[in-house]
């Protein structure tokens, strides 16, 4: 009853959403009265209609269809100003890209030695290898050309001097320089693990400031003390000032991959989306294939912070370049600040208003003196559909970047025997070629078999890969210990190489691609917030790595195995999710609920679907006269029947000719019907 009360109250339609989730005259499922003084008796109040809200207190829906409206009248994606914004949110990924993939050269465990001396500074030949990099990434033997003692043990870590040769082609690091071995090694993986829970905790609370307060000022305050605290990393004195400082380095940072990751996909219009968001992905992982060579060049690791951090100073002229997002203006009714905003555009692009057919400007002027509407992330909470989807590729993108570390730590070389290379450049772009070609290979796929079927591909790839590299290794291992299978380890260890190298090309794919998903579906009032938790979850997956490396690879095939389980429930709970291809992005929560699932695959020509959506229903309009003629017909025919009975004797031959009589007019009674 409530919903017929809804619709009618809208015209027969679906009501327009009224202030970014209310209804217009609906409150908890009924109508409800516009302000103003009770009825005069309580028996006039009961047989009098509710009376329906003027059309002036809803928004008007041409301005609530940004991507139908507003994007159109202002060019799409080809007007000269929104290209040059889009290629301003690409900019900063390439130090976007130094920044994530510096703690693998800042904290790079070195190979390491105990050096003793004489009072001359010469060689003594007691040069003592430890084995204190119990992660296993060190090596316990010297430099070429110096003695090698006879052996060392665990309690030589008393050593009061140490030599290190760093592989990152820096001189100097941050375990060199605090001397972070043996005994101090943990500090190490807390370093780790302080930009990553910056990043965690960044993406929660910028997401949430961002739905409330804009993207522009979120973007330009994390660019003001992502400098301050990026620089004071520089000159930390000891390892604990420099993790406290990562924290909000990380904190930072995660404000300005949200804010830009959020312009960028409002800017575009349906059919750019992807690839827009692609081509940052692919400049990110430029600076990933950097990294080396600007490391190399700095040779300390203090100077490979300063410039790692120094670029961001050209941001702060993005205080004046950049606008906030229109689309989120728009969509929490700021239409003062729209109508600058739009006016701007025209200006930037020299676009002609007259050119407005559909008549934004004056829909815009009409609706001036409304009062903003902002909606918090909680408000998913009270939704149907809209919390399942979040809920749903959060947990894919903590499964994907929580899984791709066991197959990282398979293929180099969790175990000695698996490894492929001890040598740090090929293992450093070896991994960032899986992700390049995960990257490059979305394109096609996505674009072929849209979001949910490229997300549900790579899931089962990255399922079949886990599931194979635990069960099929398992039995290989068994087979290869008897002594007529012909099997040997080798066997085992490029079994373990393929699948791994399968499982990080496709749990990479399914982490970016959940990322850009929950962006895709989550309104504009609250994409801030579902992007912060997404991105927030997929920290999750990425903190198993330091986790594991601190308690020394304990539980690795335990965590293997859940993560394992994990990737079987997410595959179904992909088929759950609604199709984003092609579509417009949803500006409130109504919007966002009115995404529900469809077919995973296309409807045959002529096939009827079980579950016919709004546009697809037919009209039963004429339904009641037809029956009703058929149920006057039906009535003749048993009344025919009756009289036919009725002159039947007690005599069983007569009563059988009746019934046969009967029956046959039934029959022809059934095949008019």
């Amino acid at each position: 009853m409530a919903i017929d009360r809804r619709r009618e109250a809208g015209g027969g339609g679906r009501p327009l959403p009224e202030e970014n989730g209310s209804v217009p005259g609906a409150v908890g499922g009924g109508a409800a009265a516009p302000p103003g003084p009770p009825p005069a008796n309580a028996a006039g109040a009961e047989i009098q209609a509710l009376p329906v809200p003027p059309p002036a207190a809803a928004c008007s829906p041409l301005l609530l269809d940004y991507d139908g409206s507003v994007l159109p009248f202002l060019g799409g994606l080809g007007g000269r100003y929104q290209r040059t914004l889009v290629l301003l949110t690409w900019v900063p990924a390439l130090v976007i890209g130094f920044s994530k993939f510096s703690d693998s050269f800042l904290l790079d465990q070195p190979d390491f030695w105990c050096r003793e001396a004489d009072g001359q500074g010469n060689w003594s030949g007691t040069l003592a290898p430890i084995h204190a990099n119990h992660s296993g990434n060190g090596s316990i033997f010297p430099p070429p050309g110096l003695p090698t003692p006879a052996g060392g043990n665990a309690s030589e870590c008393g050593c009061r001097e140490w030599h290190y040769r760093i592989r990152a082609g820096l001189v100097q690091n941050v375990v060199s320089k605090w001397d972070l071995v043996c005994d101090s090694a943990w500090k190490v993986h807390i370093a780790k693990f302080s930009l990553l829970v910056g990043l965690i905790f960044g993406h929660l609370i910028t997401g949430c400031i961002a739905d409330w307060v804009g993207r522009r000022p979120v973007l330009l305050f994390a660019v003001i003390f992502i400098l301050i605290f990026g620089l004071t990393v520089a000159l930390s004195v000891n390892v604990t000032m420099f993790s406290t400082l990562r924290f909000f380095e990380g904190f930072c940072l995660a404000g300005i991959v949200l804010s830009l990751y959020a312009l960028r996909i409002e800017l575009c219009p349906p059919g750019h989306r992807f690839m827009i968001t692609m081509v940052a992905s692919f400049i990110e992982m430029a600076g990933q294939f950097l990294m080396p060579g600007l490391a190399a060049l700095c040779r300390d690791w203090q100077v490979l912070q300063a410039v790692i951090i120094c670029p961001f100073l050209l941001m702060l002229f993005y205080w004046v370049i950049f606008p906030e997002s229109l689309r989120w203006l728009m969509a929490t009714q700021q239409f003062e600040a729209s109508k600058e905003l739009i006016l701007q555009f025209t200006h930037k692009n020299r676009m002609n208003t007259e050119s407005d057919i559909k008549g934004v400007v004056p829909e815009l002027e009409k609706e001036i003196t409304r009062r903003p509407k902002k909606v918090c992330i909680a408000k998913v909470v009270g939704t149907r559909n809209l919390w399942k989807n979040i809920v749903v590729l959060c947990v894919n993108s903590l499964t994907g970047y929580g899984i791709h570390h066991c197959f990282a730590k398979s293929m180099m070389g969790h175990e000695a025997k698996m490894a492929i290379t001890h040598n740090f450049y090929a293992d450093y772009y070896t991994m960032a070629g899986i992700a390049l070609a995960s990257c490059l290979a979305m394109c096609p796929v996505v674009g072929f078999l849209g979001r949910r079927g490229g997300l549900l591909l790579f899931m089962i790839l990255t399922a079949l890969a886990s599931l194979l590299q635990l069960g099929l290794l398992n039995l290989i291992g068994k087979y290869s210990q008897l002594p007529d299978s012909g099997m040997s380890d080798s066997v085992k260890d490029k079994f373990s190489v393929a699948f791994s190298i399968v499982g990080m090309f496709s749990s990479h794919a399914v982490g970016s691609l959940s990322v850009f998903f929950c962006a895709e579906i989550t309104p504009t009032v609250i994409r801030g917030g579902g992007l912060g938790l997404v991105l927030a979850s997929a920290g999750f997956g990425r903190l198993t790595a330091p986790i594991m490396e601190l308690h020394n690879q304990k539980g690795y095939f335990l965590h293997h195995v859940i993560f394992a389980c994990c990737t079987l429930i997410c595959i179904i709970c992909i088929l759950l999710l609604p199709e984003s291809k092609n579509q417009n992005l949803p500006e409130n929560i109504p919007d966002g609920e009115h995404y529900t699932r469809q077919p995973l695959l296309p409807h045959k020509k002529g096939e009827q679907p079980l579950l016919l959506t709004n546009s697809e229903l037919k009209d039963y309009s004429g339904l009641h006269d037809s029956a009703a003629e058929e149920l006057h017909f039906g009535q003749r025919c048993f009344a025919q029947i009756l009289q036919t009975s009725d002159g039947a004797d007690t005599n069983l031959e007569e009563f059988n000719s009746a019934t046969k009589a009967n029956f046959g007019i039934f029959n022809s009674c059934a095949d008019y019907s």
